[in-house]
């Protein structure tokens, strides 16, 4: 299958081509930029890297994505959902986790109308 033609990094002035929104040198920077400047501190602490360490041992386990697997798809999973939110008493146990690819995890929230603040 092809691939999608590379494109610039989005750092002004970077020349290199990535296959991401910025080159590796400065994912990082944005990424530390993102978590220093816009990120919610409460969501922060939720998820440091006690929570990183619960996420990759989830996926390890339930590698695909468990809503394509209900409509017969096989996606991998990239996404280790709250059933529960953390931020509504919710854990980091398996009980309340659910493997999604990034489309489901979207999508899901979308439904909800809950990841940016959208009243209904």
């Amino acid at each position: 299958m092809p691939y999608k033609p590379k494109r610039p990094c989005s750092h002004p002035g970077c020349p290199r081509l990535t296959e991401g929104r910025y080159c590796e040198e400065h994912a990082k920077e944005a990424a530390s930029t993102y978590e220093r400047n816009q990120r919610d501190p409460g969501t922060h602490k939720r998820y440091g890297s006690s929570w990183r360490k619960a996420r990759k041992t989830f996926l390890e386990g339930h590698p695909f994505c468990e809503l394509c697997r209900r409509e017969g798809r096989l996606t991998r999973a990239t996404v280790a959902h709250h059933i529960t939110a953390t931020r509504y008493g919710g854990t980091d146990d398996e009980e309340n986790l659910m493997a999604l690819c990034n489309r489901c995890h979207s999508a899901l929230h979308g439904r909800q109308r809950d990841r940016w603040n959208v009243k209904r």
